[in-house]
């Protein structure tokens, strides 16, 4: 594990100063050429050392992390056997109902998901049933951003990784404990939600898209943090990936109507 930790922390020159220019189109809004970095960052573990030094950089607590590539689909745009994550700062998770101006972003994405939030510690070895034991479920509209142009759907996977995974914001929906609002396992697996844009329907979509069950995209992240020498907090959340190919986000009301109790998550985007 040491070893791993050690990985992570240590970075090259490119990487620093990648890091550093992710950093200062973070917090400039202003985006970045792809052309710039293209085929600078050679792995995925390169990749994830950026993004460990840009969230120092941010110097927020953490207050969760976002799953993305988790459909066969999606992994196939980014040339991805396996699905990735990203740190998101605390700050970037809000309530529904929520507002968002629009130009605070740069050029943002629309998901809807189930989001977990850990209420007591996982690890690897937990079995489905036992995920649904320790944490909360909700449902989600998470908006994806990028400070690259022209991200989507062609960005290198490593640039992908190294932008905490293309982080934007996750609106979170009323929070039930997993093991009360789904009989077992499989249920999880079997959650619609109809996606709106100004009252009307865009998209629709299921949880099985996400790994065949979101269930198993969170232990996943548990697994995959600990090979980082990370854990999960109690009190965090996790956004376990996309039920719809996501839509551009625009200025108006985005709404996304849950079954299984979950209910509606809205949010409003303003200029």
């Amino acid at each position: 594990m040491e070893k791993q930790q050690n990985k992570v922390a240590t970075l090259t020159e490119t990487e620093e100063k990648l890091a550093n220019t992710l950093y200062q189109a973070y917090t400039t809004n202003k985006p970045l050429d792809v052309k710039d970095w293209s085929k600078q960052i050679f792995d995925e573990e390169s990749a994830y050392r950026v993004q460990n030094q840009l969230m120092k950089l941010k110097n927020e607590a953490v207050g969760g992390y976002k799953i993305s590539l988790t459909s066969e689909e999606t992994q196939k745009m980014f040339a991805s056997d396996s699905p990735l994550y990203g740190a998101q700062v605390k700050s970037r998770f809000l309530h529904a109902p929520a507002n968002f101006a629009l130009s605070d972003m740069l050029e943002p994405l629309v998901e809807v998901e189930l989001v977990f939030r850990v209420d007591k510690t996982l690890s690897p070895d937990d079995s489905f049933a036992q995920l649904m034991q320790k944490t909360s479920v909700a449902g989600a509209l998470e908006v994806p951003d990028c400070r690259f142009k022209d991200w989507f759907p062609s960005l290198e996977k490593n640039l992908v990784v190294s932008d905490a995974a293309v982080g934007g914001l996750v609106v979170v929906g009323d929070l039930f404990s997993t093991a009360v609002a789904f009989e077992n396992v499989k249920d999880l697996a079997d959650v619609h939600c109809n996606l709106k844009f100004n009252n009307e329907s865009l998209k629709k979509g299921t949880s099985s898209e996400v790994l065949g069950n979101p269930l198993k995209s969170l232990r996943w992240l548990v697994a995959k943090l600990q090979q980082h020498g990370k854990n999960l907090s109690v009190g965090q959340y996790v956004s376990t990936g996309t039920f719809v190919l996501p839509p551009k986000l625009q200025e108006g009301t985005w709404s996304a109507h849950f079954d299984n109790g979950l209910g509606n998550i809205s949010l409003t985007v303003t200029k």
